[in-house]
């Protein structure tokens, strides 16, 4: 069974719902009827019921007993709004904004995560990741002694040699540019994290990247990975991580053992952190187009689960992103 499927079973056993703002969007609406009859997910489509009942007709979509909500008419709209005012009055929101703020599909979709009338949130489609992640922060927030949000791209790799039978984590390869080294111990953590709940890594063990391994380069970057290794630790005192170390160290144990001796996890690591969004960008796609590797990617980091879709997905991989926040809402 692959890593996929694995998710999937995971889903179905302990089923969530999953709110998709881009209720009217051809291909979630397809992915939200999929889901149900797959029993991923209860998931609730947000927008006009006539708009989205006519894209299922177009496309020839049964939409069953999928949850069809709109905003401008829902009976929470204004509890929402009263709630988006208490938790942003401080930073100057007035209550008319809240009102009208209410009444997005994105932020309503926010809300009813915040207030448990659904348990995560995907969109992307049509939305850019700024777009979702600034109302997720307004509303849903992070995670407690975690105050950054990163991503980490799941890889099911061909080769079982690699990480945990084939399975490696990558992070952060999508979210941020340039991590101090608190962001990178942050980001350390929360991979590790993503790493139990998703992929069924009992033992994460992760190494921190760089182009030098244990000193064997001086440089004020390897400094900031070095210094990033210290705060994990501190963050998370029983995880095995380790570094800096190159990438040759942190996967090939004869290499490990060499540049890394008495290392727990030189040779032998299944999460990997880059130091900054250029080399986490380029390895995994270098790991998906050239070492043919399966590539699922999540945010990580918020206090519930939301994550983002490219804008070129597809209707699988709607389901996939579904599938894996339903997972992340039942850790």
């Amino acid at each position: 069974m692959s890593m996929i499927e694995q998710v999937w079973e995971k889903a179905r056993r302990n089923r969530k719902t999953i709110v998709l703002p881009e209720g009217d969007e051809p291909r979630t609406v397809q992915a939200a009827s999929r889901v149900l009859k797959e029993g991923i997910a209860n998931p609730v489509l947000l927008g006009d019921p006539e708009k989205i009942r006519s894209v299922a007709e177009s496309t020839g979509t049964e939409l069953d007993s999928i949850g069809l909500i709109d905003p401008d008419a829902s009976s929470k709209t204004g509890p929402y709004a009263d709630l988006l005012y208490e938790l942003r009055r401080a930073k100057g929101l007035s209550r008319e904004d809240a009102g009208r703020l209410a009444v997005d599909p994105m932020y309503f979709g926010m809300l009813m995560v915040k207030s448990g009338d659904a348990d995560g949130l995907v969109s992307g489609a049509i939305h850019t990741t700024g777009d979702m992640l600034r109302p997720a922060l307004q509303v849903i927030r992070t995670k407690p002694g975690i105050r950054i949000v990163s991503s980490s791209f799941l890889m099911n790799c061909p080769n079982p040699d690699l990480g945990e039978n084939g399975l490696l984590v990558y992070a952060d390869c999508v979210v941020v540019p340039c991590p101090t080294a608190e962001e990178l111990a942050q980001i350390a953590v929360s991979a590790a994290d993503t790493a139990r709940v998703l992929c069924g890594i009992e033992e994460p063990r992760v190494a921190m990247l760089s182009f030098s391994t244990k000193g064997s380069a001086k440089h004020e970057l390897v400094d900031k990975v070095r210094e990033a290794v210290g705060i994990a630790h501190r963050l998370a005192p029983d995880l095995l991580l380790d570094g800096e170390m190159q990438l040759d160290a942190a996967l090939v144990p004869e290499v490990g053992m060499s540049k890394a001796p008495g290392s727990p996890v030189a040779g032998r690591a299944n999460v990997l952190i880059f130091p900054d969004l250029q080399a986490g960008n380029i390895g995994y796609k270098i790991t998906q187009r050239i070492g043919g590797a399966e590539c699922y990617a999540v945010l990580q980091g918020l206090a519930s689960p939301c994550n983002d879709l490219s804008r070129g997905c597809s209707v699988q991989d709607i389901v996939n992103t579904i599938a894996l926040t339903a997972v992340q809402a039942g850790s």
